[in-house]
C-alpha cells in the first residue's frame, strides 16, 4: 500500500507500515535498470518489466513472488524486477517512468487521470469486494451504518472512502454526517484508545489479523449499504504512451501471464504459495499464520475468481466498475488539476483493458 492515501480506498495499517519500515531493497527482482534489455545468453535481448508495490508486501501481491521463485518470468522470457513502495506512490512512479507497472485501484487510476496522467488499468486482481468498514466488536452501539452517525472515522480524509462512508450511512437511515481522526501507527490501538470509532480494513489482511490477534471487529460490506458497483477493483496500471512500443505490449503481456501462472499456482497451493511469500519477502517480516489464513480465506471466498476456483480471470469487470466511478463522480472525489469537477464520470473503457490478460 503506498503512502500518499488521499485518492484511494487504503488501511491506516498498511500506510503506517509502509512509513516505518521504510524499504531501501528491492524485493527478489533482477538488479537490472528498469528501463533497459539485457543479454540473455549473449545473444537474445530479454525484456525487463519493472513493478512497483502498494505497500509493503502480503497476499495481493503473493502471484509476483510465486512467479519469481518458480521461475515463471524466467520461462515467459522476462525479466521482473520488484521494487519496494515508494513515497510518491506507484501511480506517480509509473507515470513518471520511475516502475513500468504499478499495483493500484481503478478508482484511483480514475482519480489520477482526471488530473492530466496517462494510466491504463491492466490487470484487476479482486473479483470481490474486499473492503471492510468496522467497528470494534466490543462497541455495541455500533449495530448498523446507521449507527455511525455523527462518530469518528480514523481516516487521512480520502474523499473516495468519505463518499463510501456518507452513502452507507445515509442508506441505513443515518444523516450521512461524521467526524474524522487521522490515525496513528496502527489503527487497531488507535480504536482501541478510543481516539476514532470505525475504521476502513481489507477483509484478506486486517481482517485476518483480527481473527487471529483481536481485537474483534464488527464490520460493514459497502455494496449491502447502497453503494454501487464494485469498489475494490485492485490490480495493475501502466502509463498508456508505453504500450505504444510493441516491444512493451509484449513483455506485458509475457510478465501478465507469468504473474497470472502465478496467483492459480497460490489458489491451488495456498499454504506452500504463502510460505514463498513468507521467504522471499523477509524484509517485510510477515506472520507465517497471516499469510495462510489470508489464503486460506482468498480462496474459501473466491476473492480473486469467478467461474473456475482455481483460475483467476485477471480481468476488469467493467459492469461492476461504472456503476461505482459514476457514483464517485456524482460524489465529486474526482477533480481535475485545477480542482473542479471534470465535464463527466470517469469512464471504465477508457481507463482499463483486457487485451493484455491471456
Amino acid at each position: 500500500m503506498r503512502i500518499e492515501i488521499k485518492k484511494g480506498m487504503r488501511s491506516i495499517v498498511a500506510a503506517a507500515a509502509a512509513v516505518a519500515l521504510g524499504f531501501t531493497m528491492a524485493a527478489c527482482g533482477s538488479s537490472n535498470d528498469a528501463s533497459n534489455t539485457t543479454k540473455n545468453g549473449g545473444s537474445a535481448e530479454t525484456p525487463t518489466v519493472s513493478f512497483m508495490l502498494d505497500w509493503t508486501p502480503n497476499t495481493n501481491h503473493i502471484g509476483l513472488y510465486v512467479a519469481q521463485k518458480l521461475g515463471y518470468y524466467k520461462d515467459a522470457g522476462v525479466n521482473v524486477k520488484i521494487l519496494p513502495t515508494a513515497q510518491a506512490g506507484a501511480e506517480s512512479s509509473v507515470e513518471n517512468g520511475v516502475a513500468n507497472v504499478g499495483f493500484t485501484t481503478l478508482s484511483n487510476v480514475a482519480a489520477f487521470n482526471a488530473q492530466g496522467s496517462s494510466l491504463k488499468f491492466v490487470f484487476d486482481l479482486t473479483q470481490k469486494q474486499v473492503a471492510r468498514w468496522c467497528a470494534l466488536a466490543s462497541r455495541t452501539d455500533i449495530k448498523t451504518p446507521k449507527d455511525l452517525s455523527g462518530k469518528t472515522f480514523v481516516s487521512f480524509g480520502s474523499a473516495e472512502q468519505s463518499a463510501v462512508v456518507s452513502q452507507m450511512i445515509k442508506y441505513a437511515g443515518g444523516t450521512g454526517e461524521f467526524k474524522t481522526a487521522t490515525a496513528g501507527t496502527n489503527t487497531f490501538e488507535t480504536l482501541t484508545s478510543g481516539k476514532g470509532d470505525f475504521a476502513g480494513f481489507y477483509a484478506t489482511w486486517e481482517g485476518v489479523e483480527s481473527e487471529l490477534n483481536g481485537p474483534a471487529l464488527n464490520c460493514f460490506v459497502a455494496s449491502d449499504w447502497g453503494v454501487p458497483g464494485n469498489p475494490d477493483q485492485l490490480g495493475f496500471a501502466v502509463k498508456d504512451s508505453w504500450l505504444k512500443d510493441s516491444k512493451n505490449a509484449d513483455a506485458l503481456k509475457k510478465f501478465l501471464a507469468a504473474t497470472k501462472k502465478g496467483y492459480d499456482y497460490a489458489l491451488a497451493h495456498p499454504d506452500d504459495a504463502a510460505d514463498i511469500l513468507v521467504d522471499t519477502a523477509k524484509e517485510a517480516q510477515i506472520d507465517p499464520k497471516l499469510a495462510k489464513a489470508s489464503m486460506k480465506l482468498i480462496v474459501d471466498q473466491n476473492i480473486w475468481t469467478t467461474d473456475d476456483p482455481k483460475s483467476m480471470p485477471g480481468t476488469v469487470n467493467f459492469d461492476e466498475a461504472q456503476p461505482y466511478l459514476d457514483f464517485q463522480y456524482k460524489a465529486g472525489t474526482y477533480k481535475d488539476a485545477d480542482d473542479n469537477d471534470p465535464s463527466e464520470a470517469p469512464q471504465a473503457k477508457d481507463l482499463a483493458t483486457n487485451e493484455y490478460v491471456a
